[in-house]
């Protein structure tokens, strides 16, 4: 005799995937998103970040290369090249010029790191944080591995990007799938932010972090380090804001142009250690 099949009750909201995955439950999605980074965040004992962020096309220099000497080996035996033969080549070469910056975000990245795990405090103090992905993020989450501590990647959802890069310590990797939440995680717990060449997500991060600044929506000072003066000096010309009266003189000081990476580490232990250990 068999037996009988249980009624099907209904499900609760909670574990209604299909509810969860709704338009009508972003509201929910969205504080999902908030609420559970945080309890992670506090988990972990960590109240405060160095955020890294730049292009995540920027290759380490041995694989750029590489690269383009495959690329031109291959258009060698071509008589007449393609636009796209064109567009490839161009972008072979600029992956040349741009990845020096990959070692130069490693380098920073690492010295940050040993300083920041060398202070007596049981907090988990200052880790770098990074968007999660390939290029300067990638070399900043691989800087603190090879300094031998944590670091954080704040990862996103987007259809032509690769998943999270391979050096983020486990517990610390995050997949967000909107973007405002992802910026508010990157600003909430920043003291000091590092931006590297980048396209419009870098500039996107980069002026949004200025203008809550200027604003005084974000009370706190962030020392801000734009490395590398050959691209921002030759991409935006800042002196023009000033010229065209949109900005104040004094919003130039919101941020410094470094290319040592010495330089902008000793930059930002200072200010840390005066503003926050002091």
């Amino acid at each position: 005799m068999s037996k009988k099949k249980a009624p099907s009750w209904p499900l609760k909201a909670y574990k209604n995937l299909e509810f969860l995955n709704s338009p009508e439950a972003r509201q929910i999605r969205i504080l999902c998103e908030l609420e559970e980074t945080e309890r992670r965040f506090r988990q972990e004992n960590i109240e405060d970040t160095i955020v890294m962020f730049g292009s995540a096309r920027t290759l380490p220099a041995r694989e750029a290369r590489t690269r383009l000497e495959a690329l031109e080996k291959k258009l060698s035996g071509k008589k007449r090249l393609s636009q796209k033969d064109h567009q490839d080549l161009h972008r072979a070469k600029a992956a040349v010029r741009n990845a020096p910056y990959y070692k130069h975000a490693m380098d920073i990245s690492r010295m940050l790191t040993e300083w920041s795990m060398s202070l007596p405090d049981k907090k988990r103090r200052f880790i770098v944080c990074s968007g999660g992905g390939p290029g300067i993020m990638e070399a900043a989450n691989r800087g603190a591995r090879k300094a031998g501590g944590a670091s954080i990647g704040l990862g996103i959802s987007l259809p032509f990007e690769q998943s999270l890069n391979p050096y983020i310590t486990r517990d610390l990797q995050f997949e967000f799938h909107y973007f405002f939440v992802r910026k508010w995680w990157f600003i909430y717990l920043a003291k000091a932010l590092v931006v590297f060449p980048g396209g419009f997500g870098t500039m996107d991060e980069l002026f949004e972090t200025l203008t809550l600044i200027q604003t005084h929506k974000v009370q706190k000072h962030v020392p801000i380090v734009l490395f590398g003066s050959d691209f921002w000096n030759g991409t935006i010309n800042f002196q023009s804001f000033v010229d065209w009266g949109v900005i104040s003189p004094g919003d130039l000081d919101l941020f410094r142009i470094m290319d040592s990476t010495e330089e902008a580490r000793d930059y930002i232990v200072e200010y840390l250690t005066r503003e926050h250990l002091s």
